[in-house]
């Protein structure tokens, strides 16, 4: 379709972006993108480091005489973009949609509600939050007639995208899922094996590139050949928790199948067991870790949907064009081998103030919770720290199950963030929130609301 034209700009003044984690990666991105997109206006940015933003804007080139701090906003010209550490403070100046991306919990959600109870829009970058508020925020958007939305850029908003063209068509859905932040990248000359600035020797890769007669014992033979690296984040869970509460899916396993895939086998590995793959049911979601050849394109932690093949003569020619149809013709895998993070965000902002859309669905059609199982045993007084790139929380493996299949008082994984251990806690034990002491109550109130 034309998203020009179903986009196109109406006559009045741009529309007021307010933007929290304002000096963050995917920030920078979007405000990159901002000034090719005059319709849009950073109007208020808020982030601890001021003096790190105020660096960041000037390297992407906004004026310095346009960046007033919030203290003097009542004076300020309406091109101004106003700068603020207290993210409390924004509800009090004006702006149409707010780009939620601390990737704080606590305070993302705080931020959010804010928002939306005062009638503004709200576009969540941060996943974190979405994983344990999500559905309560739809509820909270409905009553006060406004937009919330995952941000489209990141790979849940695209998955999800993704997920209604392939239902709009009536396509049958077996699958979906993305692939890992960082491809394993395998010289065929060398032998040596890197996952971004790891390399180890993956010579024993050479003798299993090809799927073979069996699908499970390649992909076991693979995963033996890079066991010593780390490819599992728990980014990954958060964004596919996410997706699976509002597009009504479900895990195969907690702790996903993680298979080490090449982009051209997706249909044959995620297809049924019964078919030779690895799927107990269909509607599964799933990461996977993009093997490829040294040369050879990225799957750049694209997403993917697999669905059954509906007539196997049209299939066929889709095949024939290069399209990835599995061996047995039964299941096809459709992708978008990118996310492209604040360049692609522009469209949801347009998308909720010309025409009221969200990404995703305006309710939730799953159940899953991200929760948390101990990696090794938690001694009674044990903080649960989070931090690091994909926001880990130290000492707990994250985990996808469904609510109904576990104890009452799971807890969400990030409510647990930076609590503390009340009791001594085995490794493998799923945590409890009776587990734990120090634990945001109005973000618990969230998620048990969802």
């Amino acid at each position: 379709m034309n998203i020009e034209a179903l986009l196109k700009e109406a006559d009045g003044a741009p529309i007021r972006i307010a933007l929290t984690g304002a000096n963050g990666a995917y920030a920078r991105t979007l405000l990159a993108q901002l000034l090719l997109v005059p319709s849009l206006h950073p109007a208020i940015l808020c982030d601890l480091d001021l003096e790190g933003l105020r660096a960041t804007l000037s390297e992407l080139g906004y004026p310095a005489e346009r960046l007033v701090l919030a203290a003097e906003a009542s004076d300020a010209p309406s091109d101004a973009i106003i700068l603020s550490d207290d993210v409390t403070s924004i509800g009090e100046l004006g702006f149409d949609i707010l780009v939620e991306a601390t990737g704080n919990p606590a305070i993302g959600y705080q931020a959010a509600l804010s928002a939306l109870e005062s009638g503004h829009h709200v576009a969540m970058v941060s996943k974190e939050v979405d994983s344990i508020a999500g559905s309560h925020l739809l509820r909270v958007a409905a009553r006060n007639d406004v937009v919330y939305t995952l941000a489209g850029g990141d790979q849940p908003a695209n998955l999800l995208g993704l997920i209604s063209w392939v239902r709009t068509l009536g396509l049958d859905i077996v699958a979906v899922g993305k692939s890992s932040e960082y491809d394993l990248v395998l010289d065929p000359d060398t032998g040596q094996l890197s996952q971004l600035d790891e390399t180890i020797d993956g010579s024993g890769m050479l003798d299993h590139l090809d799927l073979g007669t069996s699908v499970t014992e390649t992909l076991a033979k693979r995963a033996e050949v890079v066991e010593a690296l780390n490819r599992r984040a728990t980014a990954d869970y958060c964004e596919m928790a996410v997706v699976a509460t509002n597009g009504g899916f479900s895990a195969d396993v907690e702790r996903l199948h993680y298979p080490v895939a090449r982009t051209a086998e997706l249909a044959d590995i995620y297809s049924l067991q019964e078919d030779g793959g690895i799927l107990s049911a269909p509607g599964r979601i799933d990461v996977f870790s993009a093997l490829r050849l040294r040369g050879e394109a990225s799957f750049a932690g694209g997403v993917f949907v697999v669905v059954r093949t509906h007539d196997s003569a049209t299939w066929r020619i889709l095949a024939e064009k290069g399209h990835v149809v599995s061996r047995n013709e039964r299941y096809a895998a459709i992708y978008l081998p990118y996310h492209f993070m604040g360049i692609e965000t522009p469209l949801t902002l347009l998308a909720i103030a010309r025409l009221g859309l969200a990404t995703g669905y305006s309710q939730a059609r799953g159940d899953t919770l991200l929760a948390g199982r101990a990696a090794r045993d938690l001694p009674t007084g044990t903080v649960l720290s989070m931090g690091g790139h994909h926001h880990d929380v130290a000492g707990v493996n994250p985990v996808l199950v469904e609510r109904g299949t576990v104890p009452v008082g799971t807890a969400p994984l990030y409510v647990l963030s930076f609590a503390t251990t009340v009791r001594d806690i085995r490794a493998g034990e799923l945590i409890a929130i009776d587990d734990v002491s120090g634990y945001d109550p109005v973000l618990l109130a969230a998620s048990t609301t969802s």
